[in-house]
């Protein structure tokens, strides 16, 4: 009778085992707080997907916060990424029931908690997936966790209208329930709930800056890394594509309404708007073009740039760059090349009576094509001027690290045009391999393995420094240097990035 009871109390003692140790049972298998997850297993990394973070936000659920999961008991099987958010950029449009996460980890035990990094991927707002960011090499090189997640996209994650509770902040409210499972189920997969870092690109890296300044995410990071995303994007007239007119990335609150109550009506939605809205198919909501997260909302009380300037952000370390030649990875978006003539028109209808002083200062002579002199000047006004602005105001708060990534021989995926430069998301096949469909010659590996092991010591430390790397100092005010991340001979070093981007011409013009 006494070997029975032992035996039963050794099963229960395993049943409610911590996730460590039932991880060290099975390494396939992690207890999460919602349930337990089977994922894959091999001699260097650990792998798990398509775990979901939140409710699907389907039904009654279309435009509301995102809701707890339901639990479950069965090992559920997390082998394959989860849907992808409803989106147009891909032939496959996706699934509203989309609130999923990956996971990696090394493959061996931590002698203690890793640091966790959690993934917000690019895509304007209007597209992409965690799934296309694969962190298993960033995971085993950086002993550190990655998690990469999606969140709403479009319409479904930035349509706002009058008296609706949290309109235009769907998907960065995805972002904070995510960083919320991710404290909450770090010690399950080996790492340490209290250092987490936030990082992302394009409109992952202008999340990340909304969540910097967003009083609701308070304390649910501890670092960020803002990859592309300089905390406000703006441009003129014909100035980020021609015939695009002239706009932000982020939009007030009762602007978002007013576009929100125009869908509406478009579609002919009266009475309960709301109502009608949530059995409107994807693809028309789709179709609207929304996705512009909305500030004078209690998730972003504030335009994020106006934030940083005010110093109502999180006091956390961050590091924060852009790439050489950002713009010239629009350059496939246009329906033509750009000629000289055209060249000429686009700065008029952007800069007017000062479109003169800007062709004198990038004359199409200076560039491989009328195209590339055009991407120039977007670079500089759109990317690096921004870029300079912030980082002027970070540094006083927060001990920052700039760089630029600058490797003009990065390969780029078709469709493109000749000289791509250091595109706008070049650096992401160096930090996360299979991000694109390109491959990287031996020095541009060697260059991602040097990026990974800076982010990952700055998630580790708060600053990227460690052995056998370049010093990497962290900037002051006033300071013009980045640290410039190149494979050329001479090495990572440092670079006046605000004279190579015209800066001081840029602040010379008529204010934006």
């Amino acid at each position: 009778m006494r070997r029975e009871l032992c035996a039963g109390l050794a099963v229960l003692a395993l049943v409610t085992a911590a996730p460590a140790a039932l991880a060290a049972t099975d390494p396939a298998v992690v207890r999460t707080t919602d349930g337990p997850v089977r994922g894959t297993v091999t001699g260097h990394y650990r792998q798990f997907q398509g775990i979901p973070y939140a409710a699907p936000p389907i039904g009654d659920r279309r435009w509301q916060p995102p809701a707890a999961v339901t639990p479950w008991t069965e090992v559920r099987d997390a082998t394959k990424p989860g849907n992808a958010c409803p989106q147009r950029t891909t032939e496959d449009i996706g699934n509203e029931d989309c609130l999923y996460l990956n996971v990696s980890t090394p493959a061996t035990v931590g002698h203690r908690p890793r640091p966790v990094m959690v993934w917000l991927h690019g895509g304007g707002f209007l597209g992409g997936s965690g799934s296309e960011y694969v962190g298993n090499q960033l995971a085993e090189r950086g002993d550190v966790v990655v998690v990469s997640i999606n969140y709403r996209l479009g319409a479904l994650g930035y349509l706002s209208l009058p008296n609706l509770s949290g309109g235009g902040t769907f998907g960065l409210q995805d972002q904070q329930a995510a960083l919320r499972w991710a404290r909450a189920n770090a010690r399950a997969f080996g790492g340490d709930p209290g250092n987490v870092t936030l990082f992302g690109e394009s409109a992952g890296g202008l999340s990340v800056c909304a969540q910097l300044t967003s009083p609701t995410a308070r304390d649910l990071f501890q670092k960020a890394i803002v990859q592309s995303g300089p905390c406000e994007l703006k441009w003129r007239d014909s100035e980020f594509l021609p015939d695009v007119p002239a706009g932000s990335n982020w939009t007030p609150r009762a602007d978002a309404d007013k576009t929100g109550t125009a869908l509406a009506v478009s579609l002919g939605c009266t009475g309960d708007t709301l109502a009608c809205l949530r059995n409107a198919s994807v693809s028309t909501l789709l179709d609207s073009q929304i996705g512009q997260p909305a500030y004078g909302t209690p998730v972003l009380p504030l335009h994020p740039a106006e934030a940083v300037g005010k110093g109502r952000i999180a006091k956390v370390p961050v590091i924060t760059g852009i790439t050489r030649d950002e713009h010239r990875g629009f350059t496939p978006f246009l329906s033509e090349p750009i000629t000289a003539t055209k060249y000429e028109q686009l700065l008029h209808t952007a800069y007017g009576d000062k479109a003169a002083q800007v062709l004198k200062e990038y004359p199409v002579s200076a560039y491989s094509s009328p195209t590339i002199a055009w991407a120039a000047v977007a670079t500089d006004s759109i990317w690096a001027r921004t870029q300079h602005d912030v980082v002027e105001q970070l540094v006083r708060q927060v001990p920052t690290f700039t760089y630029e990534f600058r490797d003009r021989t990065a390969p780029a995926p078709p469709p493109s045009i000749p000289d791509m430069g250091a595109y706008h998301g070049s650096e992401l096949s160096y930090l996360f391999p299979g991000a694109m469909p390109v491959e990287l010659n031996a020095a541009q590996r060697a260059l991602g393995e040097r990026m990974q092991r800076y982010w990952a010591n700055f998630a580790h430390t708060g600053q990227p420094n460690g052995h056998g790397l370049p010093y990497w100092r962290a900037n002051q005010s006033g300071d013009r240097t980045v640290h410039g991340l190149d494979i050329a001979p001479a090495g990572i070093g440092r670079v006046d990035s605000a004279a190579e981007h015209k800066l001081a011409f840029w602040n010379g013009l008529v204010s934006r």
